[in-house]
């Protein structure tokens, strides 16, 4: 096995808009624009380098200028991009996104397509490669046919975060092959049908999921697992954008997962994780470097 968690997933770049004030529907705000690396895949891959881990990232991009960039950028941050798929005459995924005044994310598009360019054929070539990892992360940009080909062929842990409502569905045929999954609380119905969230979680366990970890916003976080139930608040935090913070607890959850640490130990760090992430204007906060450390010696 090698010392080193493998990601599959979404890569691409984030265009986003901040109103300096609260937004005006229809009309022209005066703002902020940032145009930055992104994607719920690449984040988490980021995330895991700043948590202290090596990791390989597999995931598609155009032959473009976006494309060239968010490689720069994986390397830069030292994620091994030497799986990934370059496809000629494909555009890079991007992602455009508007938040409040607050940073909290109103309205998004996400253009993915090249991210279909991950089929089974494309799995299979690097099947190896994902199968020596620690674990193997994957998101729901996948889609559903290659989601089941990794979850039928991969022998890692698997962590999955299922990305939207629209997509989480992709992943309800793979639940009993999950190590973890970490849904919000919409996405968690899309795949259970329960609107309550602690049914919702109780639901995915019975499933075959090992580890439940369903967001709450800024309500919380539930933990579950076959044994227990946890519900716990947020933690403290500066909010100045909540874009990544998410990314940020599905990348502690796997640090906790691959540790052993138990479930309410993985609940808080992906809870301070999730916390310490919003504090930052960009996706990935470079003070996640210092979690580990500081919450060890707790």
């Amino acid at each position: 096995m090698g010392d080193y968690i493998a990601v599959v997933g979404g890569m691409n770049v984030d265009i986003g808009g901040r109103p300096a004030r609260r937004p005006v529907l229809r009309d022209s705000n005066p703002g902020r624009v940032s145009i930055r690396p992104g994607g719920v895949g690449r984040n988490i891959a980021h995330d895991l380098r700043l948590l202290g881990m090596e990791v390989r990232m597999l995931s598609a991009v155009g032959d473009d200028g976006h494309g060239a960039l968010l490689l720069r950028s994986c390397a830069a941050c030292g994620i091994d991009t030497s799986v990934c798929l370059c496809v000629e005459g494909e555009t890079s995924s991007t992602y455009l996104y508007i938040t409040d005044e607050h940073g909290d994310m109103q309205l998004a598009v996400a253009d993915m397509d090249v991210t279909a360019r991950l089929t089974p054929a494309v799995i299979a070539a690097r099947l190896d490669a994902l199968n020596a990892a620690r674990a193997v992360v994957l998101d729901a940009n996948l889609e559903a046919e290659t989601l089941a080909y990794l979850a039928a062929h991969v022998t890692a842990p698997l962590y999955a975060d299922p990305v939207s409502t629209g997509k989480a569905g992709r992943m309800r045929s793979i639940l009993p092959r999950l190590a973890c999954i970490k849904p919000n609380a919409l996405e968690a119905e899309a795949l259970t049908g329960e609107s309550d969230p602690e049914k919702a979680a109780r639901a995915l366990v019975n499933a075959g999921v090992g580890r439940v970890f369903l967001s709450l916003g800024h309500q919380g976080m539930i933990a579950a697992d076959s044994d227990s139930l946890l519900n716990l608040p947020c933690e403290q935090a500066r909010v100045l954008n909540t874009t990544g913070a998410g990314d940020a607890v599905t990348a502690a959850l796997v640090w906790a997962g691959v540790r052993g640490l138990d479930l309410e130990r993985s609940l808080r760090f992906a809870l301070r994780a999730g916390a310490v992430t919003c504090e930052c204007l960009e996706a990935n906060n470079p003070e996640l470097s210092r979690l580990p450390a500081r919450f060890l010696n707790e």
